[in-house]
């Protein structure tokens, strides 16, 4: 039987391995395409693709059983878990790969994109540029084809010239920066805070006008300090929440 090929991962011995693998293994399951096997590799099979030792593997591998992600069955394997629910919530631990496993797995449209003046409230982020190249994609729960967000990218024009909006439609925008076209992406700033649903997203979100949502905000870095990528995202507030765990060493 045909397995699943999860991404590839490069490991920062900064921070747990375990949870590493773990967010880059859960990206790949909510980024798999509908024909791709449902069978994952086996423990060992899993630990030598990570590099990483079996412990670590079966660790990783059950905190996605706990999010209800994947099932084991005693010599029948591991398989995913084909109607699993999208949009559930991701613990940050500082790892880049748990950026793009929060936004995979979800139906993306592309609403509109193009290149255009840096917004005010950006320029302190483009300093040296006078336009960015800009992607606005609507995010839906593939099972329901509920909304579920929202996004806009805003991201260096010479970026842009090697993003494909087929990529868009399967993969967030940080995957694709730096998996696609290959940029240095060093860290991403976060910030969430509560707000109120405009009427632009009160419309897109099928939520009523002034309802809770979470404003999403990420800045990416190359390992130079120079932005890549402002990613602007509104969730719906009835289906994300956001944990922080801080580890002490």
């Amino acid at each position: 039987m045909t397995s699943f090929a999860p991404d590839s991962i490069v490991l920062n011995r900064k921070l747990p391995l375990w949870y590493q693998v773990s967010q880059s293994l859960r990206a790949s399951i909510l980024g798999r395409r509908p024909q791709d096997p449902l069978r994952l590799p086996t423990e060992e099979q899993l630990a030598g693709h990570y590099g990483v030792s079996v412990l670590t593997m079966r660790q990783a591998l059950k905190e996605l059983e706990d999010e209800g992600l994947i099932t084991r069955h005693r010599r029948r394997g591991t398989f995913i878990e084909p109607h699993v629910q999208r949009g559930a919530p991701v613990r940050l631990l500082g790892s880049v790969d748990a950026i793009v496993a929060q936004q995979s797995g979800m139906a993306a449209r592309m609403l509109d994109h193009g290149k255009g003046p840096v917004p005010a409230e950006l320029v302190e982020y483009f300093p040296d540029l006078d336009e960015v190249a800009t992607y606005h994609r609507l995010r839906s729960d593939e099972k329901t084809g509920e909304p579920t967000n929202h996004a806009r990218n805003f991201i260096r024009p010479e970026l842009a010239e090697r993003v494909d909006l087929a990529d868009l439609a399967r993969w967030p925008m940080t995957k694709v920066l730096r998996d696609v076209v290959g940029a240095d992406i060093s860290r991403i700033t976060d910030t969430v805070e509560a707000r109120l649903a405009d009427p632009e997203t009160a419309r897109l979100l099928e939520v009523p006008l002034l309802s809770p949502i979470l404003h999403y905000t990420g800045v990416t870095y190359d390992s130079d300090g120079r932005v890549l990528d402002v990613a602007v995202i509104h969730y719906r507030g009835d289906r994300f929440s956001f944990t922080v765990t801080l580890e002490a060493n």
